[in-house]
């Protein structure tokens, strides 16, 4: 694999979790598992979301949003590592390796963002509920997720725009499933001292801005819900966040963990085990979460089949 004019190699190589070929075919089952699951699981959320007029409100409107968010995410990574398994080969193309990494921090990024808008829409509807209609309105709706996608998708040119003047001089192995960006930056020969304060200052930047969003969405909900006198009214209005409060701790968690494991244990493997969590499990959770716990989808998806 020669390097091109010095600057950028051919290919890369995924070396994925394991080079054990015996346990090849049992992690492809399990991803393929895991994402046979993620997808239609998704795809029922936005399809009892879009047929039943009942949950044409914001809340669902966003929560489909999140939905195909997720799908995306998760075929952003996934089908390649499957395909790589199956044919035996680690290999990925340069070209494809920097769209890979772009489509995952956009898509990383939404997930961020809609979540915090989520949030919004939670404190509105428990704060302000004489309110809700007209401060929800399908504009401010559409406009939401409309910057949800502009920030998103600046984020991830700038960085994508940071890598490509990079130099990789010689064969590269990527200690992952997927062009991770931290990775591929490390593995430059050139100067990365730019790209690593900016994936640092910017990660830092729009994580903080989204958390706190939602942690001073949450502290008004509790406050309005303490002021509730009936032990019914507090669990009414606390069931109608428990769903996205138990996503919202899933994702941030496991992102959490996955730093903590990467700053701690400085090894590659454990970092691309652990981002597992968030870059599959999590996704593949979030129909569960929402379909087990509220009844307005569970109603839906059984009208939907006929049940």
């Amino acid at each position: 694999m020669e390097p091109e004019n010095n600057t950028r190699v051919s290919e890369f190589c995924l070396l994925g979790f394991s080079e054990d070929p015996e346990l090849q075919p049992l992690i492809f089952g399990l991803f393929l598992s895991m994402y046979l699951v993620t997808v239609p699981g998704n795809l029922l959320i936005i399809l009892a979301t879009i047929s039943d007029s009942h949950l044409h409100t914001p809340m669902y409107f966003f929560l489909s949003n999140l939905s195909f968010v997720d799908i995306c995410f998760t075929s952003t990574t996934i089908p390649k590592m499957l395909v790589n398994i199956q044919t035996q080969s680690k290999a990925i193309t340069y070209r494809s390796c920097i769209t890979q990494m772009s489509f995952f921090l956009v898509f990383a990024e939404l997930d961020n963002f809609l979540l915090a808008v989520m949030a919004y829409d939670r404190f509105v509807a428990i704060c302000h509920p004489l309110h809700y209609t007209v401060i929800m309105n399908p504009r401010l709706c559409g406009l939401l997720v409309l910057v949800c996608w502009i920030l998103s998708v600046l984020h991830a040119l700038l960085h994508s725009l940071m890598v490509l003047r990079l130099s990789f001089c010689r064969d590269i192995e990527i200690p992952h499933f997927f062009c991770e960006p931290n990775h591929v930056v490390q593995l430059a020969c050139s100067d990365t001292f730019l790209n690593d304060k900016l994936m640092d200052f910017t990660a830092l930047l729009l994580a903080s801005i989204a958390l706190i969003g939602i942690l001073y969405s949450y502290s008004k909900i509790v406050s309005s819900i303490r002021a509730i006198s009936s032990a019914r009214g507090k669990y009414k209005a606390f069931s109608t966040c428990a769903s996205h409060l138990s996503i919202v701790s899933l994702f941030y968690g496991t992102g959490l963990g996955v730093y903590l494991s990467s700053a701690i244990t400085q090894s590659s493997h454990s970092s691309a085990t652990a981002s597992v969590m968030y870059t599959v499990v999590t996704p593949m959770l979030n129909p569960f979460i929402y379909s087990l716990r509220n009844k307005d989808i569970k109603k839906s998806l059984k009208n939907l089949f006929g049940g």
